[in-house]
């Protein structure tokens, strides 16, 4: 459920460390194709390749010695990861805190990554197997990732807990200091079959927490999960609005920017980026339209002609056997028959 897809919250909080960094909010809407109004509605969810979009532009303009990373750590400490922060201390042990924390991981992140705890003897290990990232952007997920579960260990615990040991798939970069820094140990290990942080004796440690409340937030993570559903992108919104202005009669350049609320100029400026242009545009909505019309009601051609922004049935017929390679009274008797 909800593969290939992430939180808008977690989208929200790379496009943030993208911004912090010096990307442009424009660059981010063209290259992610999200729109960051979308952002406080946190049942929304957004393709993964998206933010893998967005990890790139970070890593282009972060520039060497940076750890972008651990900026989106810091992101996450000031704004929070929603209810996934409480599943940290959601059972009585951390060991069990952490494997809920890992099991309801699609509140926070796309549910086909890997995220486990291990346990042999006294060592504890939170391993991430991640499958689907460009291998360019892979070194700051990851570190992002283990950063991450270092602070809410240490937040559940109540202890400024050290790691024995911290993996990366990756090669060593200019910022190894810097992570020795952030996880207070020099014993980093690179290209590593999996990132990973390890822990000694720390799975029997109480998070102090209420059985009761414990069951609520678990709950209330998987109700938020069952009713995700997908962000429109730009393409939807554009679709929508250009559908609503055919429906009102004023199907033109100037009335579907003011209903996306941007001016002509810049419309035209992200079809030419999107690759299309406004008259593909318009034959697409008054293709769709024409179908919908001609499926759902009984109006005349002449009147599904001019409904779609047609002068007459003939310039209809013609345009919509180009789209169809029929014309609009087969594919209606089409329909009819069941075909």
């Amino acid at each position: 459920m909800n593969e290939d897809t992430m939180p808008v919250r977690s989208a929200a909080l790379v496009w943030a460390t993208a911004v912090q960094v010096g990307v442009s909010p424009a660059q981010l809407a063209v290259a992610s194709g999200l729109d960051p109004a979308t952002f406080d509605d946190f049942l929304l969810r957004v393709p993964t390749e998206s933010v893998w979009r967005i990890w790139e532009l970070v890593e282009t303009v972060a520039g060497v010695g940076s750890v972008p990373g651990l900026l989106a750590a810091e992101q996450a400490d000031r704004v929070g990861l929603h209810v996934w922060d409480y599943l940290f201390t959601s059972r009585t042990s951390l060991a069990d805190s952490l494997r809920t924390a890992m099991e309801l991981r699609a509140v926070v992140t796309d549910p086909a990554v890997g995220w486990e705890v291990v346990e042999d003897g006294g060592l504890l290990t939170i391993r991430c197997t991640v499958a689907v990232e460009p291998e360019a952007v892979l070194a700051s997920v990851e570190v992002f990732v283990l950063s991450v579960m270092l602070r809410r260990v240490r937040a559940a615990s109540r202890q400024h807990l050290v790691p024995i040991r911290v993996r990366f798939t990756q090669p060593p970069g200019p910022g190894r200091a810097r992570l020795v820094d952030e996880f207070g140990t020099g014993n980093i290990d690179f290209r590593a079959p999996h990132s990973e942080i390890t822990f000694l004796d720390i799975g029997a440690l109480p998070t102090g927490a209420d059985p009761r409340l414990a069951a609520v937030l678990s709950h209330y993570a998987e109700l938020n999960l069952a009713a995700a559903r997908p962000a429109p992108s730009w393409n939807d919104k554009l679709r929508a609005a250009m559908r609503q202005s055919m429906v009102a009669g004023e199907l033109d350049l100037n009335n579907v920017a003011r209903r996306l609320a941007v001016s002509a100029r810049t419309l035209q400026r992200r079809l030419s980026e999107e690759g299309t242009t406004w008259r593909a545009e318009v034959a697409a909505t008054r293709h769709q339209h024409a179908v919908d019309l001609l499926r759902d009601t009984e109006l005349p051609v002449q009147s599904v002609a001019a409904k779609v922004g047609y002068q007459d049935a003939r310039a209809l017929r013609r345009a919509f056997q180009r789209w169809t390679g029929d014309t609009p009274d087969a594919f209606r008797r089409g329909m009819a028959s069941g075909m």
